[in-house]
């Protein structure tokens, strides 16, 4: 992607676009013709199975009011007591706190590029696909990766934080 190209997308997007190229990521963002705020939304328009989509779900960690992004697959729900265990006691995040913590508004919480510094956790879940798509800041905006590159692009570990049916 070009420099001509990335000014044409919305702000969010261009931090996830230079991040990814700054990373060396073989896939640049694209823009959806509808808005892709749930896993289901976006996996309907990719044409994929929900369970590629790497949703990101953000929480308030009480004790330091630091933002807690847990991406997980689309398909699964996060256990709020296994990431309080690994993180610390969690509260609830509101659209204003994601926005400001994250520079992103809820539906476009990609797992790169935020305004500032969020504790990040990986689901394991995602490891079950070859190919994965991820918010790209913006309702409309997704990118491609493997869920490898989730842990080269974040550093972020990965854990079992998803609930058992």
């Amino acid at each position: 992607m070009c420099g001509a190209e990335l000014h044409s997308l919305p702000e969010g997007v261009q931090r996830v676009a230079a991040v990814l190229q700054d990373k060396n990521h073989p896939h640049t963002p694209v823009m959806l013709a509808d808005a892709a705020r749930t896993a289901q939304q976006a996996a309907d328009a990719l044409g994929i199975a929900v369970g590629q989509i790497a949703k990101s779900i953000i929480f308030r960690r009480t004790e330091d009011d630091a933002a807690v992004l847990v991406i997980t697959s689309g398909d699964r729900r996060v256990d709020e007591k296994k990431v309080a265990a690994l993180v610390g006691k969690l509260g609830r995040a509101d659209a204003d706190f994601v926005k400001s913590k994250t520079g992103f508004t809820i539906g476009g919480v990609a797992p790169v590029g935020h305004a500032a510094p969020v504790v990040t956790l990986i689901d394991r879940e995602l490891f079950r696909f070859d190919v994965v798509w991820a918010a790209a800041g913006h309702p409309h905006g997704v990118f491609q990766l493997r869920p490898q590159d989730l842990e080269g692009l974040t550093s972020a570990p990965v854990a079992d934080v998803v609930k058992v049916d």
